[in-house]
C-alpha cells in the first residue's frame, strides 16, 4: 500500500527559515545554503590530501595562512565523483559546533545565484521512513517550477568525522 506524504502550509519554523540562500549544484540537484553562513566562493585548487581522513574529506587547503578542511559534497552525499571543471568551485562556510566556529570548503559543481526565499515557500523536509535520515535538510525551497534542497550545513558538516580532522589541523597548525 503506497504511503500518502502530506504537506502542509507554512508553518512558524518555515518562516523563521526565510532568507537569503546561496544556491549551488551538484549533478542534476539544485541545492542552498544560508548566505550568512557563507565567508567566500573561491575557485578550484589544489587540495592537499590528509591520511585517515573519511573518504569524503579531500584534504586541506592554505587559504591567506588558514588550513582549511575540504569536503566533497558530491562524496559526503554518495554521489559519484565527476572531473574538475571550470565551474567547479570550493564555498568557504562557517559551522558552529556548539560554542566554536570553524571554516570548512565544500566542492560544488558549479554557483548558481543568491535567491532571497520567503517562509511561504518553504516546506519541511520530506520524510522518508525511519531508514533516510533527512536532519540535514533545513527545507525544501520551492522557486518558481523548480524545488531547492536547503541544507543545514552545521548538521552536513558536523559530527566527530570532520571534528577530529579539524583537531587534527588545529593541534598540526600550532605545532613549532
Amino acid at each position: 500500500m503506497a504511503a500518502i506524504l502530506q504537506t502542509t502550509g507554512p508553518n512558524k519554523a518555515a518562516l523563521n527559515k526565510e532568507g537569503k540562500y546561496l544556491t549551488f549544484a551538484l549533478a542534476q540537484e539544485e541545492y542552498g545554503l544560508e548566505i550568512l553562513k557563507v565567508r567566500e566562493i573561491i575557485g578550484y585548487m589544489d587540495v592537499t590530501a590528509v591520511p585517515q581522513t573519511p573518504h569524503y574529506v579531500k584534504g586541506v587547503i592554505n587559504l591567506r595562512g588558514q588550513v582549511i578542511p575540504v569536503v566533497d559534497l558530491r562524496a559526503k552525499f554518495g554521489m559519484e565523483s565527476v572531473d574538475i571543471t571550470d565551474q567547479t568551485c570550493i564555498i568557504v562556510v562557517e559551522i558552529s559546533d556548539g560554542q566554536r566556529k570553524s571554516s570548512t570548503g565544500i566542492i560544488v559543481d558549479r554557483v548558481q545565484e543568491v535567491l532571497d526565499i520567503g517562509g511561504g515557500d518553504i516546506e519541511d523536509a520530506p520524510q522518508f521512513g525511519a531508514t533516510v535520515n533527512t536532519d540535514f535538510i533545513l527545507g525544501m525551497g520551492k522557486v518558481g517550477q523548480s524545488v531547492k534542497i536547503l541544507l543545514d550545513i552545521d548538521r552536513v558538516l558536523g559530527g566527530s568525522d570532520l571534528a577530529g580532522v579539524r583537531t587534527r589541523i588545529s593541534s598540526a597548525e600550532h605545532t613549532p
